[in-house]
């Protein structure tokens, strides 16, 4: 749902509010590191010890170890953009340990993350960091095997359960084409490190229980966080324009949702769901968006998504250029729709 709308700020406007936001505070972000990363581990710990009573309480204990978990992946995206500290050395340090307790390259990630900022709702500039999303021309003038890809991709099944394990345990191993030596040496380094980290594991505690303990943990953590990704751009209200005439606030403002979650798990997501704002200015600490929320009027006008109406965003799957909206497969096969399209190729 969207509120009541109101104008929309001019550039000098939103980059005068935002500045306000943007310094880290250090003993903010110190006390996120203790109780995150303190937790995380002593609940590993708890989990190891739970083996030899019952696997379903361990199963138990890896929902909330997923939980920690996401809330590190915020953290390492924080850093990511420069915004956890004020020193860029500290960012790229911490960033890089988060990293490796993600199973994400920090560097790879870094600058896949920058261009997603850089071309979110950008319909000729698809395709990096984002969740890839065809219009209705393209989809009609695919062939039957590109149809079938692009569905079973856009599958709930495909895209937050099989996805998020290929992206966080198979892609993430290997580099881009395009990657600059710093980014290759850095999937080089996680590599060798997660490959290191299985061997201890392997020689002390065993690997039948090291992945029965951090499996599930990255399963909960990947397909929470896909889903949140997924549900801040893909709205039926979502904002799409060809490069010459989209527009960086516009596309932050209207093309990511306010995900209004209950407190416990906006903590957990560390505010990610205030994604209107982090997209308006991704320097702002996580700690700070939602005090940035609800101090400024013009961003409250953001597009609401609740974990009720999340839901009904798996089933759009299309850009609609002549609705303006993301529809479903179904909606593409009534007969009027598709005559209406017929009628537009035919142009």
């Amino acid at each position: 749902m969207r509120a009541e709308k109101a104008l929309q700020p001019t550039r000098d406007e939103w980059r005068a509010v935002v500045a306000k936001y943007q310094r880290p505070s250090l003993w903010r972000s110190l006390w996120q590191i203790v109780n995150t990363f303190i937790p995380y581990f002593a609940l590993l710990y708890v989990m190891y010890l739970s083996l030899a009573y019952s696997y379903w309480l361990t199963l138990g204990l890896a929902v909330v170890a997923g939980g920690l978990l996401l809330r590190i992946f915020i953290i390492f995206h924080d850093c990511c953009h420069g915004s956890f500290f004020a020193s860029r050395k500290a960012n790229d340090i911490l960033g890089m340990i988060a990293g490796f307790l993600v199973f994400t390259p920090y560097n790879r990630w870094r600058y896949e993350h920058a261009v997603h900022h850089a071309t979110s709702g950008d319909l000729d500039h698809r395709g990096i960091g984002d969740v890839y999303t065809m219009t209705v021309n393209e989809y009609c003038n695919a062939s039957r095997l590109d149809r079938l890809k692009y569905r079973l991709f856009r599958h709930p099944i495909v895209l937050l359960g099989i996805g998020p394990l290929y992206i966080f345990l198979i892609s993430h191993r290997f580099c881009r084409r395009e990657s600059s030596r710093k980014e290759r040496l850095n999937v080089y380094a996680t590599n060798i490190a997660l490959l290191a980290l299985m061997m201890v594991m392997a020689s002390t505690i065993g690997l039948q229980q090291y992945v029965l303990i951090h499996l599930p943990v990255i399963l909960v953590a990947a397909t929470v966080g896909v889903w949140f990704f997924y549900v801040q751009h893909q709205f039926e209200d979502a904002y799409w324009e060809h490069n010459e005439t989209w527009d960086f606030a516009t596309a932050a403002l209207q093309g990511s949702s306010y995900f209004k979650l209950p407190k416990v798990l906006q903590w957990f997501s560390g505010n990610i769901g205030l994604h209107h704002i982090h997209h308006l200015s991704a320097r702002i600490p996580n700690y700070y968006l939602q005090k940035c929320h609800d101090e400024t009027p013009f961003f409250q006008n953001a597009h609401i998504i609740t974990l009720g109406s999340s839901l009904k965003t798996l089933s759009l799957h299309l850009w609609d250029e002549e609705q303006r909206k993301m529809i479903s497969f179904r909606q593409l096969s009534v007969p009027s729709f598709q005559s209406a399209v017929a009628e537009q190729r035919g142009r």
